[in-house]
Protein backbone atom coordinates (compact mmCIF):
# COMPACT_ATOMS: atom_id res chain seq x y z
CA UNK A 1 0.00 0.00 0.00
CA UNK A 2 1.58 3.25 -1.14
CA UNK A 3 2.51 5.93 1.45
CA UNK A 4 0.45 9.52 0.70
CA UNK A 5 2.93 11.86 1.35
CA UNK A 6 6.48 12.35 0.99
CA UNK A 7 9.26 14.23 3.01
CA UNK A 8 10.70 16.84 0.94
CA UNK A 9 12.31 20.53 1.21
CA UNK A 10 8.39 22.15 0.84
CA UNK A 11 7.35 19.11 3.51
CA UNK A 12 9.87 18.90 6.06
CA UNK A 13 9.91 16.38 8.67
CA UNK A 14 7.45 16.11 12.12
CA UNK A 15 9.30 17.35 14.98
CA UNK A 16 8.21 13.55 16.31
CA UNK A 17 6.56 10.79 14.39
CA UNK A 18 3.97 8.82 16.83
CA UNK A 19 3.17 5.14 15.28
CA UNK A 20 0.12 3.54 16.68
CA UNK A 21 -3.29 2.63 16.45
CA UNK A 22 -6.21 4.80 17.23
CA UNK A 23 -9.39 3.66 17.59
CA UNK A 24 -13.32 5.24 17.66
CA UNK A 25 -14.27 5.72 21.69
CA UNK A 26 -17.57 5.48 22.72
CA UNK A 27 -18.14 6.56 26.09
CA UNK A 28 -20.77 7.41 28.58
CA UNK A 29 -21.33 11.20 29.81
CA UNK A 30 -20.69 10.87 33.32
CA UNK A 31 -19.53 7.99 35.92
CA UNK A 32 -22.48 5.46 35.54
CA UNK A 33 -21.68 2.43 34.02
CA UNK A 34 -22.48 1.03 30.61
CA UNK A 35 -25.54 -0.30 31.52
CA UNK A 36 -27.35 2.53 32.67
CA UNK A 37 -26.81 4.47 29.85
CA UNK A 38 -29.00 5.49 26.90
CA UNK A 39 -26.66 7.59 24.65
CA UNK A 40 -22.66 7.31 24.65
CA UNK A 41 -20.40 9.98 23.31
CA UNK A 42 -17.91 9.43 20.02
CA UNK A 43 -14.35 10.63 20.30
CA UNK A 44 -11.00 9.36 19.31
CA UNK A 45 -8.14 7.71 21.87
CA UNK A 46 -5.06 6.03 21.05
CA UNK A 47 -1.74 6.16 23.17
CA UNK A 48 0.15 7.48 20.30
CA UNK A 49 -2.22 9.94 18.96
CA UNK A 50 -2.86 11.12 22.34
CA UNK A 51 0.72 12.35 22.64
CA UNK A 52 0.90 13.23 19.36
CA UNK A 53 -1.84 15.63 19.75
CA UNK A 54 -0.68 16.77 23.06
CA UNK A 55 2.56 17.81 21.43
CA UNK A 56 0.70 19.29 18.60
CA UNK A 57 -0.72 21.55 21.69
CA UNK A 58 2.86 22.08 23.09
CA UNK A 59 4.03 24.11 20.43
CA UNK A 60 5.55 21.24 18.23
CA UNK A 61 5.16 19.68 15.10
CA UNK A 62 3.57 16.40 15.26
CA UNK A 63 2.69 13.25 12.64
CA UNK A 64 1.03 10.39 13.16
CA UNK A 65 1.59 7.20 11.45
CA UNK A 66 -0.79 4.57 11.25
CA UNK A 67 -3.69 2.60 8.96
CA UNK A 68 -7.33 2.89 9.67
CA UNK A 69 -10.67 1.37 8.04
CA UNK A 70 -12.19 3.05 4.68
CA UNK A 71 -14.88 3.72 7.23
CA UNK A 72 -16.88 6.80 9.10
CA UNK A 73 -15.01 5.87 11.94
CA UNK A 74 -11.53 6.00 10.17
CA UNK A 75 -12.36 9.60 8.67
CA UNK A 76 -13.61 10.67 11.84
CA UNK A 77 -9.98 9.80 13.39
CA UNK A 78 -8.01 11.87 10.57
CA UNK A 79 -10.26 14.64 10.86
CA UNK A 80 -10.38 15.16 14.61
CA UNK A 81 -6.46 14.91 14.30
CA UNK A 82 -5.92 16.91 11.96
CA UNK A 83 -7.91 19.72 13.54
CA UNK A 84 -5.66 19.30 16.49
CA UNK A 85 -2.38 19.81 14.43
CA UNK A 86 -1.32 16.73 14.19
CA UNK A 87 -0.39 15.75 10.55
CA UNK A 88 -1.81 12.81 9.51
CA UNK A 89 -0.78 12.47 5.67
CA UNK A 90 1.29 8.96 6.31
CA UNK A 91 -2.26 7.20 7.34
CA UNK A 92 -2.82 4.71 5.18
CA UNK A 93 -6.63 3.48 4.35
CA UNK A 94 -7.23 0.11 4.24
CA UNK A 95 -9.93 -1.16 1.96
CA UNK A 96 -10.30 -4.25 3.74
CA UNK A 97 -10.13 -4.33 7.29
CA UNK A 98 -12.08 -1.83 10.00
CA UNK A 99 -11.12 1.22 12.20
CA UNK A 100 -10.31 -0.33 16.20
CA UNK A 101 -13.47 1.01 18.70
CA UNK A 102 -13.07 0.58 22.12
CA UNK A 103 -15.72 1.37 24.55
CA UNK A 104 -15.62 3.21 28.31
CA UNK A 105 -17.29 1.32 30.74
CA UNK A 106 -16.68 3.42 34.38
CA UNK A 107 -17.24 1.62 37.58
CA UNK A 108 -16.42 1.85 40.82
CA UNK A 109 -12.98 1.69 41.29
CA UNK A 110 -12.01 2.22 37.37
CA UNK A 111 -13.13 2.72 34.21
CA UNK A 112 -13.06 -0.48 32.12
CA UNK A 113 -11.83 -0.28 28.41
CA UNK A 114 -13.83 -2.77 26.36
CA UNK A 115 -11.81 -3.58 23.00
CA UNK A 116 -13.52 -4.28 19.27
CA UNK A 117 -10.04 -3.92 17.67
CA UNK A 118 -9.16 -7.39 16.85
CA UNK A 119 -8.32 -7.72 12.94
CA UNK A 120 -8.81 -4.31 12.35
CA UNK A 121 -6.36 -2.11 10.02
CA UNK A 122 -4.24 -1.19 12.12
CA UNK A 123 -3.38 -5.04 13.17
CA UNK A 124 -2.53 -5.88 9.68
CA UNK A 125 0.77 -2.69 10.13
CA UNK A 126 3.85 -4.33 9.25
CA UNK A 127 7.39 -4.32 8.68
CA UNK A 128 7.06 -2.61 5.45
CA UNK A 129 5.95 0.41 7.06
CA UNK A 130 9.47 1.09 8.34
CA UNK A 131 9.68 2.60 4.88
CA UNK A 132 7.74 4.96 5.58
CA UNK A 133 9.05 8.77 4.10
CA UNK A 134 7.49 10.18 7.62
CA UNK A 135 10.06 8.37 9.64
CA UNK A 136 13.19 9.65 7.34
CA UNK A 137 13.61 12.98 9.48
CA UNK A 138 12.13 13.69 12.59
CA UNK A 139 14.06 14.17 15.97
CA UNK A 140 11.70 11.61 18.32
CA UNK A 141 9.96 8.45 16.54
CA UNK A 142 7.53 7.37 19.38
CA UNK A 143 5.77 4.23 19.90
CA UNK A 144 4.34 1.72 22.61
CA UNK A 145 4.09 -1.63 23.41
CA UNK A 146 0.79 -1.62 22.42
CA UNK A 147 1.30 -1.88 18.75
CA UNK A 148 3.71 -5.25 19.72
CA UNK A 149 0.82 -6.72 21.22
CA UNK A 150 -1.64 -6.37 18.02
CA UNK A 151 -0.05 -8.93 15.90
CA UNK A 152 2.43 -10.74 14.52
CA UNK A 153 3.48 -8.27 11.86
CA UNK A 154 2.54 -5.08 14.24
CA UNK A 155 5.59 -6.41 16.19
CA UNK A 156 7.79 -7.32 13.18
CA UNK A 157 7.43 -3.27 12.48
CA UNK A 158 8.45 -2.72 16.37
CA UNK A 159 11.35 -5.01 15.84
CA UNK A 160 12.62 -2.89 12.59
CA UNK A 161 12.12 0.55 14.51
CA UNK A 162 13.21 0.30 17.55
CA UNK A 163 15.64 -2.92 17.45
CA UNK A 164 16.97 -2.86 13.92
CA UNK A 165 16.59 0.77 13.02
CA UNK A 166 16.11 -0.12 9.58
CA UNK A 167 14.19 2.90 8.59
CA UNK A 168 17.84 4.99 8.85
CA UNK A 169 20.52 2.26 7.87
CA UNK A 170 22.02 5.32 5.47
CA UNK A 171 20.81 8.24 7.53
CA UNK A 172 23.22 10.59 9.29
CA UNK A 173 20.76 11.76 11.53
CA UNK A 174 18.93 9.04 13.64
CA UNK A 175 16.24 9.99 15.61
CA UNK A 176 15.99 9.15 19.23
CA UNK A 177 13.56 6.37 19.87
CA UNK A 178 11.23 6.56 22.47
CA UNK A 179 9.00 3.46 23.65
CA UNK A 180 6.32 3.61 26.30
CA UNK A 181 5.93 0.01 27.55
CA UNK A 182 2.17 0.64 27.84
CA UNK A 183 1.44 -2.94 29.40
CA UNK A 184 -2.49 -4.03 28.29
CA UNK A 185 -2.97 -7.86 29.66
CA UNK A 186 -6.34 -7.80 27.63
CA UNK A 187 -4.14 -7.45 24.81
CA UNK A 188 -2.01 -10.17 25.50
CA UNK A 189 -4.79 -12.94 26.22
CA UNK A 190 -3.78 -16.55 25.44
CA UNK A 191 0.39 -15.24 25.39
CA UNK A 192 0.37 -13.55 28.72
CA UNK A 193 4.08 -15.30 28.87
CA UNK A 194 5.17 -13.50 25.81
CA UNK A 195 4.24 -9.97 27.33
CA UNK A 196 7.37 -9.60 29.88
CA UNK A 197 10.08 -10.58 27.55
CA UNK A 198 9.08 -8.79 24.57
CA UNK A 199 8.58 -5.74 26.08
CA UNK A 200 11.86 -5.64 28.35
CA UNK A 201 13.64 -6.47 25.09
CA UNK A 202 11.71 -3.36 23.14
CA UNK A 203 12.76 -1.29 25.90
CA UNK A 204 16.10 -2.22 26.32
CA UNK A 205 16.78 -1.65 22.98
CA UNK A 206 15.32 2.20 22.90
CA UNK A 207 17.00 5.58 23.58
CA UNK A 208 14.37 6.50 26.05
CA UNK A 209 12.08 4.23 27.88
CA UNK A 210 8.71 5.29 30.09
CA UNK A 211 7.38 2.79 32.17
CA UNK A 212 4.87 2.37 35.39
CA UNK A 213 6.14 1.37 38.70
CA UNK A 214 3.08 -0.97 38.73
CA UNK A 215 3.62 -2.55 35.41
CA UNK A 216 7.12 -3.02 35.91
CA UNK A 217 6.01 -5.18 38.85
CA UNK A 218 3.30 -7.18 37.01
CA UNK A 219 5.11 -8.03 34.30
CA UNK A 220 8.58 -8.43 35.62
CA UNK A 221 8.37 -8.64 39.47
CA UNK A 222 10.30 -5.43 39.97
CA UNK A 223 9.01 -2.97 42.03
CA UNK A 224 11.42 -0.40 43.10
CA UNK A 225 12.18 2.15 40.31
CA UNK A 226 16.31 1.42 40.83
CA UNK A 227 16.05 -2.08 40.22
CA UNK A 228 13.67 -1.51 36.83
CA UNK A 229 16.33 1.14 35.44
CA UNK A 230 18.84 -2.06 35.81
CA UNK A 231 16.71 -4.15 34.22
CA UNK A 232 16.15 -2.14 31.58
CA UNK A 233 19.82 -1.54 31.17
CA UNK A 234 21.33 -0.36 28.15
CA UNK A 235 18.91 1.46 27.86
CA UNK A 236 20.40 5.15 28.01
CA UNK A 237 17.13 6.84 29.34
CA UNK A 238 14.97 5.30 31.80
CA UNK A 239 11.28 7.29 33.38
CA UNK A 240 9.54 4.99 36.34
CA UNK A 241 6.63 6.39 36.79
CA UNK A 242 4.93 6.05 40.31
CA UNK A 243 1.33 7.09 39.94
CA UNK A 244 0.85 10.19 42.38
CA UNK A 245 4.15 9.64 44.18
CA UNK A 246 5.74 10.93 41.04
CA UNK A 247 8.73 9.97 38.61
CA UNK A 248 12.39 9.37 38.78
CA UNK A 249 14.38 9.39 35.90
CA UNK A 250 17.98 7.14 35.37
CA UNK A 251 20.24 9.18 32.62
CA UNK A 252 24.20 7.99 32.19
CA UNK A 253 24.34 7.53 36.29
CA UNK A 254 22.12 10.83 37.24
CA UNK A 255 19.36 9.92 39.22
CA UNK A 256 16.56 12.79 39.08
CA UNK A 257 13.11 12.46 41.18
CA UNK A 258 10.35 14.77 40.90
CA UNK A 259 6.93 14.38 43.11
CA UNK A 260 3.75 14.58 41.35
CA UNK A 261 1.42 17.39 42.52
CA UNK A 262 -1.54 16.81 44.83
CA UNK A 263 -4.50 16.40 42.54
CA UNK A 264 -8.11 14.82 42.72
CA UNK A 265 -8.46 12.41 39.87
CA UNK A 266 -11.75 12.43 37.57
CA UNK A 267 -10.34 9.24 35.54
CA UNK A 268 -6.57 8.00 34.81
CA UNK A 269 -7.13 7.27 30.89
CA UNK A 270 -4.86 9.16 29.11
CA UNK A 271 -2.81 10.36 31.59
CA UNK A 272 0.66 8.41 30.47
CA UNK A 273 0.43 9.62 26.92
CA UNK A 274 0.09 13.23 28.53
CA UNK A 275 2.94 12.80 30.59
CA UNK A 276 5.19 11.45 27.73
CA UNK A 277 3.98 13.79 25.46
CA UNK A 278 5.31 16.65 28.21
CA UNK A 279 8.62 15.04 29.06
CA UNK A 280 9.17 14.91 25.37
CA UNK A 281 8.45 18.64 25.19
CA UNK A 282 11.19 19.20 27.25
CA UNK A 283 13.73 16.84 25.64
CA UNK A 284 12.75 19.37 22.09
CA UNK A 285 13.69 22.41 24.06
CA UNK A 286 16.38 21.20 25.59
CA UNK A 287 15.29 21.47 29.50
CA UNK A 288 17.46 20.11 31.82
CA UNK A 289 15.98 16.36 33.44
CA UNK A 290 13.90 18.21 36.49
CA UNK A 291 12.31 20.46 34.37
CA UNK A 292 10.82 17.48 31.76
CA UNK A 293 9.76 15.84 34.79
CA UNK A 294 8.16 18.33 36.03
CA UNK A 295 6.07 19.60 32.87
CA UNK A 296 5.26 15.87 32.83
CA UNK A 297 3.08 15.97 35.52
CA UNK A 298 1.69 19.11 34.53
CA UNK A 299 0.40 17.40 31.24
CA UNK A 300 -0.38 14.22 33.13
CA UNK A 301 -2.34 16.20 36.20
CA UNK A 302 -4.32 17.76 33.03
CA UNK A 303 -5.46 14.57 31.50
CA UNK A 304 -6.24 13.05 35.08
CA UNK A 305 -8.43 15.61 35.77
CA UNK A 306 -10.75 14.73 32.18
CA UNK A 307 -12.66 12.17 31.39
CA UNK A 308 -11.18 12.73 27.33
CA UNK A 309 -8.48 10.57 26.28
CA UNK A 310 -6.94 14.31 24.45
CA UNK A 311 -7.67 16.52 27.44
CA UNK A 312 -7.49 20.29 26.65
CA UNK A 313 -4.01 20.87 27.84
CA UNK A 314 -4.25 24.82 27.86
CA UNK A 315 -3.76 24.92 31.97
CA UNK A 316 -0.79 23.09 31.77
CA UNK A 317 0.65 25.48 29.46
CA UNK A 318 0.14 28.64 31.23
CA UNK A 319 2.82 27.44 34.11
CA UNK A 320 4.84 25.82 31.40
CA UNK A 321 5.69 28.51 29.28
CA UNK A 322 6.51 31.50 32.39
Amino acid sequence: MPHPTAVSPEHPPADVVCLGETMAVLSPPDDRPLVDQSALRLSVGGAESNVACALAALGHRAAWLSRVGDDAFGRRIRAELAARGVEVGGVAVDPAHPTGVYFKDPGPDATRPLYYRSGSAAAHMGPELAGAPELRGPRIVHVSGITAALSGSCAGLLEEIVVRRTPWDDAVRRPLISFDVNHRPALWTGRTADAAPALRDLARAADLVFVGRDEAEALWGTAHPDDIASLLAPAPLVVVKDAEHGATSYATGDVTFVPAPEIEVVEPVGAGDAFAAGYLSGVLTDLDEASRLRLGHLTAATALRSRDDIPDLSEALAPARR
